[in-house]
């Protein structure tokens, strides 16, 4: 027997052993013998992606559905936890999520549990991996944005939830905070290479993921989704109080941070119809982050004269108390987004805030919108477009002794 025949035979051999084992496949036995390897290096892990991909795509086709999610969540978790290897199991969570979606598989706690794991697997894969380039790491933060996104949205397609599981929209606000909180470090260490290598905020619409405001906003959205108001309050501690010029009457610069993002998080609530979260948010910002005055802020909401612009605290206070109130503080709701109609339009994404006041004013206050917004309210948490039902004068109709109660109970509530 020629040297060659005898190896070849011992090839066949092999193979037939490993078949054995594994129920005659040599494929998943293959594909077992990498992932209890000790080489974890990235031939080996790629080898791994490959295998676990083809069986994925066979489970799939011949309709074993279990099957297939269950050796993609396997695999993806061996490949983050064992071999560190975030890039290559992230091109396999692309498919678990793709094949959850195929296969119309439910959203379950227990899935959502496991995408828990995979989160947890996934950052520390990133974390503690020090040959990445800084490059890399940013490219693996915003493919792991991606896919808590897609989970996001398939828990809202085939979950119980409206709008996705709360834990998954915990999973993704975190990580945009996380990402935003990055590229600040980067900005304040190299402000011209940060802006050379991503857009600075004013200019994000074809990187939005890489835009430091646009990752904060979504991150209190999806925070507000979440029901985690106690996480949002202690974001917003971080970010720096209000200037001079950012309280001024008219200011041409965009609201604080910090307001902006307590106003949106606020809206997002009411328009869920999430009225308990909404005050203890605004609770705990009024006795922990809100360092002025809380009267004079009350009384200079009204007062033209001051120099002060309108207090982003004391609007949310009036939409909470408004919408609490009966259907008929509708007018007093126009002229309340009158009134700070200017903070609003410079906020980021003004038409999304606006959308958000549109829903507020159909769901509390039956203000309908144009029929030809109808469609697109529905498709965005109530739609894109200005705040509709608000032609004519805003003050018609408003009880100037219910104004008056309101303020008073909005004090008394911020005690």
């Amino acid at each position: 027997m020629s040297a060659a025949a005898a190896r070849r035979r011992k090839q066949l051999a092999k193979k037939a052993s490993l078949s054995a084992e594994d129920g005659g496949d040599p494929v998943s036995a293959r594909l077992q013998s990498l992932l209890d390897s000790t080489d974890k290096s990235e031939e080996n892990a790629y080898e791994a992606l490959q295998l676990a991909q083809s069986q994925v795509r066979r489970a799939v086709k011949t309709g074993k559905y279990d099957e297939a999610t269950k050796t993609a969540y396997d695999v993806s978790l061996t490949l983050l936890e064992k071999m560190g290897r975030a890039s290559v199991a992230s091109q396999l969570l692309a498919q678990l999520i793709q094949v959850l979606n195929e296969t119309h598989t439910a959203c379950t706690d227990e899935w959502v549990a496991k995408f828990g794991k995979l989160d947890e697997a996934y950052r520390k894969a990133v974390k503690v991996d020090k040959t990445l380039e800084d490059e890399e790491r940013d490219r693996l933060g915003r493919l792991h944005l991606q896919l808590l996104r897609s989970a996001v949205k398939w828990s809202d397609t085939l979950g119980t939830v409206r709008y996705g599981h709360q834990d998954l929209h915990e999973l993704l606000g975190r990580q945009c905070w996380r990402m935003a909180q990055i590229y600040q470090e980067e900005d304040e260490q190299d402000a011209k290479a940060a802006a050379a290598h991503r857009p600075n905020g004013d200019d994000d619409d074809q990187d939005e993921d890489a835009s430091i405001p646009w990752l904060r906003c979504e991150a209190v959205t999806h925070l507000s989704l979440a029901e985690k108001p106690e996480v949002i309050a202690e974001y917003l501690k971080t970010l720096p109080a209000p200037t001079a010029a950012e309280t001024k009457t008219g200011h041409t610069c965009p609201a604080a941070e910090r307001d902006a993002l307590l106003t949106r998080s606020i809206l997002v609530l009411s328009a869920v119809e999430n009225l308990r979260d909404g005050n203890i948010l605004l609770r705990a910002y009024l006795a922990d982050i809100e360092d002025r005055d809380i009267p004079t802020l009350q009384k200079s909401y009204t007062n033209k004269k001051d120099g002060v612009s309108p207090s982003h605290a004391i609007f949310c206070s009036m939409i909470l108390r408004i919408c609490e109130k009966e259907m008929k503080t509708g007018p007093l709701y126009s002229w309340l987004l009158k009134s700070f109609n200017s903070e609003l339009s410079g906020m980021f994404k003004p038409d999304v805030v606006k959308a958000y006041c549109t829903k507020i004013g159909r769901v509390y206050f039956n203000i309908q919108p144009p029929p030809s917004m109808m469609s697109t309210l529905e498709s965005m948490m109530g739609g894109m477009g200005g705040m509709g039902g608000m032609g004519g004068n805003p003050m018609a109709g408003i009880d100037p002794a219910m104004m008056q109660q309101m303020m008073a109970q909005m004090q008394g509530g911020m005690r």
